[in-house]
């Protein structure tokens, strides 16, 4: 039995609406050895939510963006029954900043695959949830298959250029195929306004587990397709960065690969 994902909700919002939005843009920042932002607030969400995490569903590990590499390895290889994964928040630079586009993201991995993701953005008070195989819900209203009824060359794109190869990123920058590009700063949230349709396709060239366990089944669960750059399953339950590309409507998911010139017979849409 999954644990009740009302409950796991109530969880998240509590730890972030406590520890989050009160740091909100007065958090002083610090940096990791890769060069990547951490302030008090990530550390005191992880906290909080492994604790919470561990006296609701003691059955599950843990493992979080904040530990340790060889801390996180080692959990991951004892994930036993299940492993929580948890960013505690997603979008640090932008949170240290003012800009309010940051989230908490939180997926449950059993046997190797995700099977409840949350996504919880507190400044809109948004939090997409899904399930494996019983759907994707933003605030308790189900994400559907959509249909947008555009061409490529009318898309948004979420593209990050940061993690991209060069000439690929140059190609993009000088010839690109969409009509409109945008970078936020939240992976997990870019995952989750494709699955909504804010967002059409999407590209990432560099990602972690933490980043996208939790983003890539709500989209999967809202009927989007989505694969990496070589033509393979986004998620694998590994430390291994990962890359990206997504769109909900399949029209554009497949036009956007093509384009890419990743082979259709490859391409996947579910985790």
């Amino acid at each position: 039995m999954l644990p009740e994902l009302e409950r796991v909700q109530d969880v998240v919002v509590e730890a972030a609406d406590a520890e989050l939005l009160p740091r909100f843009a007065e958090a002083e920042r610090e940096f990791k050895a890769d060069g990547s932002v951490v302030t008090a607030a990530d550390t005191a969400v992880q906290a909080r939510l492994c604790k919470a995490l561990q006296a609701n569903w003691p059955e599950y590990g843990f493992l979080g963006e904040e530990m340790s590499a060889s801390e996180q390895r080692t959990r991951l290889a004892a994930a036993g029954t299940g492993l929580w994964c948890l960013d505690p928040l997603d979008g640090t630079s932008n949170f240290a900043a003012g800009l309010p586009f940051f989230s908490v993201s939180l997926a449950l991995i059993v046997d190797r695959e995700p099977v409840l993701g949350l996504v919880y953005d507190p400044s809109r008070r948004e939090c997409f949830t899904a399930l494996r195989g019983r759907g994707a819900w933003l605030n308790g209203a189900p994400l559907g298959r959509r249909t947008l009824d555009l061409a490529l060359g009318q898309a948004i794109a979420a593209v990050d250029f940061k993690r991209l190869a060069p000439p690929l990123a140059r190609r993009l920058a000088e010839a690109p195929p969409y009509s409109s590009q945008r970078s936020l700063g939240s992976v997990a949230l870019d995952w989750c306004w494709v699955a909504a349709g804010r967002f059409h396709v999407y590209l990432h060239g560099k990602q972690k587990l933490w980043d996208y366990a939790a983003g890539s089944l709500v989209l999967a669960e809202a009927g989007g397709r989505q694969c990496t750059l070589e033509g393979e399953s986004v998620f694998r339950a590994d430390m291994v960065p990962r890359s990206a590309v997504a769109a909900l409507d399949e029209g554009l998911y497949q036009e956007w690969t093509r384009w890419l010139g990743i082979p259709e017979k490859e391409n996947t849409s579910r985790e």
